[in-house]
């Protein structure tokens, strides 16, 4: 085999690899999306009924508010191409749960606040990969979700540093 011809397959096989594994369909991703807004709003009522102040409350009702509204866009966007929505949680979100049940008014504040930062810096992660590397109606609805996600971990941060 000539130089040039392993250089070029190297080269092929460099880019094959770069290319992830784990990139999502179209389908994949409303999918997911719509397990994500189930689990916020399962999250966001637990909050609701086990937050010990009222800031945290109020939080917990504008997830449920939020997450119903984009839960509902992103259903029709599935029903439109074909996907069956879920109205399950995210495993994570049901473990996340059983742990938060547990705890009440600062101590549920805190780590409810933890978290929120972690799944929303994760979502806006993966919203804004579909909405640069998307196409069509799921890019732009990827890209229209990312103000309300990046105003719910400005809130989750401002409620973690207020404890």
């Amino acid at each position: 085999m000539s130089r040039l011809t392993t250089v070029s397959l190297s080269l092929a096989l460099i880019a094959a690899l770069s290319v992830p594994a784990f990139a999502k369909t179209e389908k994949e991703f409303l999918s997911d999306a719509i397990k994500g807004d189930n689990s916020e709003v399962a999250l966001g009522q637990l909050a609701i009924s086990k937050a010990g102040s009222d800031p945290m409350k109020t939080f917990g009702q504008m997830l449920v508010d939020d997450h119903s509204k984009h839960r509902n866009e992103a259903m029709s966007l599935a029903t439109k191409l074909g996907v069956s929505p879920s109205s399950e949680m995210t495993p994570e979100a049901r473990r996340e749960m059983d742990r938060l049940q547990k705890l009440t008014g600062p101590e549920f504040d805190r780590a409810f606040s933890r978290l929120m930062i972690q799944d929303h810096e994760k979502d806006i992660s993966e919203f804004k990969k579909e909405a640069a590397s998307g196409q069509g109606s799921v890019q732009q609805f990827a890209a229209q979700s990312l103000p309300v996600l990046e105003k719910h971990l400005q809130m989750a941060k401002s409620l973690e540093s207020a404890k």
